[in-house]
């Protein structure tokens, strides 16, 4: 069956006092309309719609979605004006459209394609997803008649006292076939709000004689809109939750679920432990057996198997290969991979470093532009210097190599397989394979300096 999906996102958002659309604003570390995308592509719609306002350029930029199409509604005069500023989008269509608010990040996938599965078993030309509210207050209400049959959707303001009482409301989403989009030319003008609802489309189907049901299958929260900054910090919490819940489902074991923050695309193997204070964030994939300890962040990052993380370590869009041991208190940069059973240690801050399997580097230094290879050992306090001012050069040290402690290695500079460098040594040029490079000066003995400089003896 043919699916097209329309998100409804070009509302202003007044009440989040902000710049940012507010569908932009993020929930669990992404923007609230990702996440609306996310659900949608669960139904793999041959059409995917974002009906945007005049930030549209903003959504084009932000969303990085492949195939979304962002369709302006020049004016913000309501759901059903918006509705129809998509349908230009699909020209030639023949099949069934699921309608969605951008402002609803917690729709389960599930819920919206049990939905389409019901509108298509009972041939619907229109169908309703309702759910029951535990206060309906401000939620249009799903009016029924006989044997249960879906009457309405009457507004809260146009309710009379027994249809206020009513908990079952509209979610705000729906499934058209073309028919019933058709009527979208025939929604009336609100003329106190300025606006066309598309709720008024269910009883312009009704009184042509098209189908229409409602079906109440969904739970109060995952519709909950937001348009404050309160009900966004609730909405991420809730978020937040569900993630860390089902990763423990999946055999992930946090130490203290309330504190952890982990991203809804990334992924974390089975037997992987994380300890408090850690976040993960966006894609990160994080593989098996992985042991995270506290006050870690990883960013768009991935860790292989049996690594481990060690304290108040950064890491960012870098990769860690399996069975590597990072930190503590490391900063692995953009553009870095660390090789299989290799050892970044304590202090140690790499940008753009290539570091090769087995190689260590434990303490107090800065390898930047730096491709290191296999066995390599560095000693503590060493530097690539990397910049001159204009340019950034690359240091390349080759296998089995062994750097002494507190050198500086002056890029462009290569340093050959199984060469030593002696501590304290300025290296400028090339150092040759299996040779030893030593640049330091040639140490002094002034006997008895530090007597004479005490009893003011001339020296």
């Amino acid at each position: 069956m043919r699916t097209a999906c329309v998100i409804l996102a070009a509302g202003q958002g007044k009440r989040m006092r902000s710049s940012l659309p507010k569908v932009l604003h993020k929930v669990c570390g992404m923007p609230m309309l990702q996440s609306v995308i996310d659900a949608a592509k669960k139904l793999d719609p041959e059409h995917l719609i974002v009906v945007a306002g005049k930030h549209i350029d903003t959504f084009r930029k932000e969303i990085s979605y492949p195939n979304i199409r962002f369709m302006l509604q020049k004016e913000p005069r309501g759901t059903g004006d918006a509705l129809k500023s998509a349908v230009p989008a699909l020209k030639g269509f023949r099949g069934e459209v699921v309608v969605l608010n951008g402002d609803t990040p917690l729709i389960n996938p599930a819920t919206i394609r049990k939905f389409l599965g019901m509108h298509r078993k009972r041939k619907a030309d229109i169908s309703v997803l309702s759910f029951a509210a535990a206060d309906p207050t401000g939620y249009g209400r799903i009016v029924r008649g006989d044997a249960d049959r879906f009457v309405a959707i009457v507004e809260e303001k146009d309710a009379d006292s027994r249809q206020k009482a009513v908990r079952e409301v509209n979610s705000g989403v729906y499934a058209l076939n073309m028919k019933a989009l058709s009527l979208l030319d025939r929604i009336s003008l609100n003329r106190r709000k300025g606006e066309y609802y598309l709720t008024d489309i269910v009883s312009l189907a009704m009184k042509r004689g098209l189908s229409a049901h409602a079906f109440l299958i969904g739970q109060e929260d995952e519709f909950m809109g937001v348009n404050t900054r309160e009900e966004l910090l609730r909405a991420s919490e809730m978020l937040r939750r569900t993630v860390v819940r089902g990763l423990m489902a999946r055999g992930v074991d946090i130490m203290d679920p309330a504190s952890v923050f982990i991203h809804p695309h990334a992924s974390v193997g089975k037997g992987t432990v994380i300890y408090p204070n850690v976040f993960i964030e966006g894609n990160t994939s994080v593989g098996r057996g992985v042991i995270i300890f506290p006050h870690v962040r990883i960013s768009r990052s991935v860790v292989g198997d049996r690594a481990v993380i060690k304290d108040s370590t950064v890491i960012e869009s870098s990769r860690i290969m399996s069975g590597a041991n990072v930190g503590p208190f490391a900063h692995v940069r953009p553009g870095s991979e660390i090789g299989s059973g290799a050892k970044i240690g304590n202090f140690v801050e790499l940008k753009k470093a290539l570091i090769g399997k087995g190689a260590k580097a434990s303490h107090l230094s800065y390898l930047g532009d730096t491709k290191i290879g296999s066995g390599v050992n560095i000693g503590a306090g060493t530097i690539t210097c990397n910049y001159d001012g204009t340019n950034k050069h690359c240091t390349v040290i080759e296998d089995g190599v062994f750097i002494g402690s507190d050198t500086q290695l002056v890029a462009p500079v290569r340093v050959g397989k199984g060469a030593y460098v002696g501590a304290g040594s300025t290296i400028t040029k090339d150092v040759p394979p299996g040779s030893l490079a030593v640049s330091r000066v040639e140490q002094r003995i002034i006997k008895n300096w530090a007597i004479n400089r005490m009893t003011g003896k001339k020296r």
